[in-house]
């Protein structure tokens, strides 16, 4: 497969989200994003490269939610940003590597993200070939 385009990986992410992806309960219904950064941002990484960068979200009602984005080539690249309320204010994004080489081996040191990550890699792949043999 040749260099990806990012309108068409942002497309074959967006359509290859579900439940299934999705760390948070009932997700799917509301707001696709929800709950899909962890591995979204993987999954950017596996096309994009560059870094895999962690901050926190702090929600207008107060409560705290780590979040999950990209830095390719000095550009940030947040696919999900969208599941935030508007009013959401973010600390600076920086690694999260728990004792791991990267943030992304940290992530993914989680069985359940790593499932997740799995399944939707395969699935974003699938729909990148469909776009490349039209």
């Amino acid at each position: 497969m040749g260099p990806v385009v990012l309108a068409a990986l942002i497309d074959a992410i967006r359509s290859s989200w579900s439940a299934e992806t999705s760390s948070a309960p009932a997700s799917g219904t509301d707001v696709p994003a929800k709950g899909q950064c962890a591995v979204t941002a993987c999954v950017v990484h596996d096309y994009l490269g560059g870094d895999i960068l962690n901050t926190v979200a702090t929600l207008p009602s107060g409560v705290t939610v780590s979040h999950y984005l990209n830095s390719v080539d000095g550009q940030i690249i947040d696919l999900t940003a969208q599941q935030f309320p508007p009013g959401t204010s973010f600390t600076a994004p920086v690694p999260k590597t728990g004792g791991k080489p990267s943030t992304r081996d940290y992530c993914l040191s989680y069985d359940s993200t790593r499932q997740r990550y799995e399944l939707l890699s395969a699935r974003v792949a699938k729909a990148l070939s469909a776009v490349e043999r039209s």
